[in-house]
Parts: structure tokens; sequence; C-alpha cells
């Protein structure tokens, strides 16, 4: 199957590289995994240095995926099952509202309008409301969901184990289709130019309209994916299991553009990439982060952690943020990759940061939260 050509709303930021067009979350959100649609990972503005702790919290027994923050809250999902409203300048608790039984685990939470989309791992999307945590609604899928529900007009994308993209109403929860695959939607929805794209568990990328969910777009992978692409300019870069990241042309009839392969390490990039600056900086499974050319796929820098990097990494101004299950967050120059600053939060970091009003927040394996920024004098 070809690939159809798609171009980019014209609200799309325009970052540092001249011809490339990236979608960053606004200064003071970050209203979904990886801040945006398009699942850039690049927020809409820079952080203080050095970072401070402005407070930190126990949500729950562990938090896995990211937090969204949206209107001075914090929303965080924990794999008790809980989905908690805090305040970002304090972290009060606002409310909490036990969603379901079956534990929450790599979904993160999205807020649209009145309502926090946050899947479980029993397989139900589930819809609350964001001022008080109120069920507003639930849909079941028939496999657990640890992608990332996406919301774009009035519906909200999330992938099942089941081997399903799903669309649902915002409003009800009412399915407006469904996307089939050969496997299960690990992975979250990155949606740009009409169509939402996903790498998928069964070695294909696929390319759905959101219109009526028909699939425009199959191109192999050549190796099992469990990470989100990030789509920049009409191309689209992600990691496999296989050891390699991706750059795929999607106006150039699927082509490879090219593969990033280490060579003297061997293991799955699971993380999603950021993609800023010409630049696409994924973590790998191989204790390391790397930073590619977005055009061409040579390495320009890699920052080594102490244990495997299932973060996927922000870029805030001049910088990457990126956890490790060393259990540190790790502040790097985007530029060159050397180390600005570390912060120990004494548990493994796979959730990924949020970045909005001068604040990161993040999640730990040992259910504690981190606010990092500048403390009030």
């Amino acid at each position: 199957m070809g690939v159809l050509r798609v171009s980019f709303p014209a609200a799309v930021v325009a970052l540092a590289l001249p011809g490339l067009a990236i979608a960053q979350a606004p200064p003071d959100a970050w209203p979904q995994f990886r801040g945006n649609p398009a699942l850039t990972g690049v927020a809409g503005a820079a952080l203080p240095d050095p970072l401070e702790v402005v407070w930190s919290v126990q949500a729950g027994e562990a938090v896995e995926s990211s937090v969204a923050i949206a209107e001075g809250r914090v929303y965080a999902a924990t794999s008790d099952g809980d989905l908690v409203a805090l305040a970002l300048d304090s972290g009060a608790e606002l409310w909490r509202t036990r969603v379901t039984e079956d534990g929450i685990g790599e979904s993160s939470p999205a807020v649209s309008g009145d309502l926090v989309f946050v899947g479980d791992l029993g397989g139900a999307l589930h819809a609350v409301g964001r001022d008080d945590g109120s069920p507003a609604w639930s849909h079941v899928t028939d496999g657990e969901i640890k992608s990332s529900p996406v919301v774009v007009g009035e519906l909200v994308l999330v992938g099942s184990y089941d081997g399903f993209l799903y669309a649902l109403k915002t409003s009800g929860g009412e399915l407006a289709w469904k996307a089939e695959s050969q496997g299960p939607v690990h992975c979250t929805a990155a949606v740009a130019g009409g169509l939402a794209y996903i790498a998928g568990c069964d070695e294909y990328f696929r390319g759905i309209r959101l219109s009526d969910g028909a699939q425009v777009v199959e191109v192999s992978s050549g190796a099992y994916t469990g990470a989100s692409p990030a789509i920049a300019a009409d191309v689209a870069y992600y990691g496999t299991f296989d050891s390699e990241v991706l750059s795929l042309a999607l106006g150039d009839a699927g082509r490879v553009a090219w593969r990033y392969e280490p060579g003297d390490r061997r293991f799955p990039f699971y993380a999603s990439a950021a993609v800023a600056d010409g630049k696409v900086v994924v973590g790998g499974r191989d204790k390391r982060v790397h930073a590619l050319d977005a055009a061409t796929g040579e390495a320009l820098w890699v920052f080594e952690t102490r244990s495997r990097v299932e973060s996927s990494p922000a870029v805030a101004g001049d910088r990457v943020y990126v956890g490790s299950n060393d259990g540190r967050l790790y502040v790097l120059e985007l530029a060159s990759g050397a180390l600005v600053q570390e912060f120990n939060a004494g548990a493994p970091l796979s959730a990924s940061p949020a970045v909005a009003s001068g604040r990161l927040v993040i999640g730990s394996l040992d259910g504690e939260l981190f606010c990092l920024g500048r403390r009030a004098e």
C-alpha cells in the first residue's frame, strides 16, 4: 500500500531549524503524553537552571506514566488505579478518584475541555471531570490499554492490546471507528495532517485517516515496535526492538530515509523520541541517550546513564530532560549532550517528564511525584 502525502496545519510552531516545523506544547501546559498530538516532546518554554525541588508527594504505589498539566493542575495516574489532581504550585491534593481496580500502567492522562482521559490495564478508557474527578464515561476494549489517549477535535484516540486503534466520541464515549492492526497497539498514536500514525507490535507503521478510520499508510518497520512515533515536517521518527531508530519520509512513498543502529550494543529502543533543533533525541535500554541528526541519522552525541532509559526525553529551550531506571533525572545540553545537572529521585524513573509554567513534573516507580523548578524566595 502506498503512502498518502500529508501536510501539517499552519498552527504548528516553527523552531530553530529552517524549514522544519515542529509541534510543541503551550508554555503553560503539557496536556497529554509528549506534550502535543505530534508527540515531539517539546515544551513551549525553557526551565530555570539549576532545577530545585519545589515539592514532592506520595501519589500511590507506583507512577509509570507521564503526568498531564493544564490550568495550574497536575493530573497523575497510579498503579493502584487512582487518578489524582494536584495543584502545580504547591502539590496540594485537589481530588483523587479510583477509576479502576485493574490498575493503570503506562497510559498517561490527557486533558481536554472539561474531561481527563486515561486507560487501564483491564482494557477500559475512562473519562472523568477535570474539576472534581467525577466519572463521566468508560469504554471497554478487549485488551489491556498501555497506550496514552490523544484528543483531536471531538475524538479521543487510544490503542488496545486487542489489536485495534479506537476513536471514541469525547462527549459520551461512543465508538466513532476502530482500525485493526495485526498485533497489540502498545504505542500512543501521533496525529498530524488529518492522520493518526501508529508504530505497531506487528512490525508495521500505519497511518489511519481521522475522518473515517480508513488505513491509508502501511510501511514495514522490519521489527517489533513499542515506541510511539514522533512526527515533524512529514517525517516519522521511532525506535524498534531490533536496536534501530528509523526515519520514515511520509511524503515519499513511505521511504525509510535512514536507520540508526549503535553497533556496539544491541538493546531495544523502547522510549519515544523528542525532535527539536534538527535533532532526534531518544533513550535506549542500552543505558544511553542518543542524539541523532534528523536529516541523516548520524550520531551527534551519546550520553551514558547507569541503567536502561525507558523515559522519553523532553526538550525545553536548549536542554534535554530525561529519566533513567537508575533513579536519576538528567539535564543535558541539547547541542552537545554535556551533563548540566542530575537529580536523584531514589527510585527508577521510567515515566517521562512533563514541562509547563517553568516546572517539570515526573513520577517514580515507588509512587513519588517530584516537581522541579525554582522555589519561591
